[in-house]
């Protein structure tokens, strides 16, 4: 009795010393081991693993309002849907490593296209020194899993991920 229970503790410190515990920068939450059948993959619990391999087009220095099936949102100049970060809370980006994975900044100058109000145009500098547009004051994001220009599968994701109206706020 007493070698198999030597034997479940060892097995037990031999797992725990080949598990991670990483944290988010982004969020500051542990992140998720996620099993698959082929791997184990981390995800950071404010995101959802893209579906694609491919984030949008970074293009179109021109922000634009969109009709979408959740009213009018803010796009980029080719249609791709853009996205607020609610722990941005209107200032610096909070999406760093494994979010910024899923959810790329739109990180260029823009302009008001139509529909889109010019005063509520603005950038932020992130960590790496690169410029971030921001509208309303929030960070401005792609979302990884929209394929095509008018897409909006990141809406409401974890309840921190929406869409932006044409008056810069979140579409919940």
């Amino acid at each position: 009795m007493k070698r198999i229970w030597i034997a479940a503790l060892a097995l037990a410190l031999i797992a725990t010393a080949c598990a991670t515990d990483n944290e988010s920068e982004s969020t500051g939450a542990s992140t998720t081991q996620v099993p698959t059948t082929e791997a184990t993959t981390t995800v950071p619990p404010t995101t959802d693993a893209p579906t694609t391999t491919q984030p949008p087009a970074v293009s179109g220095g021109t922000l634009a309002v969109s009709a979408s099936a959740l009213g009018e949102v803010i796009t980029d100049g080719d249609g791709n849907t853009l996205y607020l970060f609610v722990p941005d809370a209107q200032g610096d980006s909070t999406c760093y490593d494994g979010c910024e994975a899923a959810w790329p900044q739109m990180d260029r100058e823009v302009s008001a296209g139509d529909g889109v109000d010019p005063a509520l145009i603005g950038s932020t500098e992130r960590t790496d020194g690169t410029q971030q547009a921001t509208y309303n004051g929030w960070p401005l994001y792609y979302f990884a899993s929209d394929a095509a220009a008018g897409d909006t599968n990141g809406q409401g994701i974890n309840e921190v991920w929406y869409v932006i109206d044409a008056d810069g706020n979140a579409v919940e």
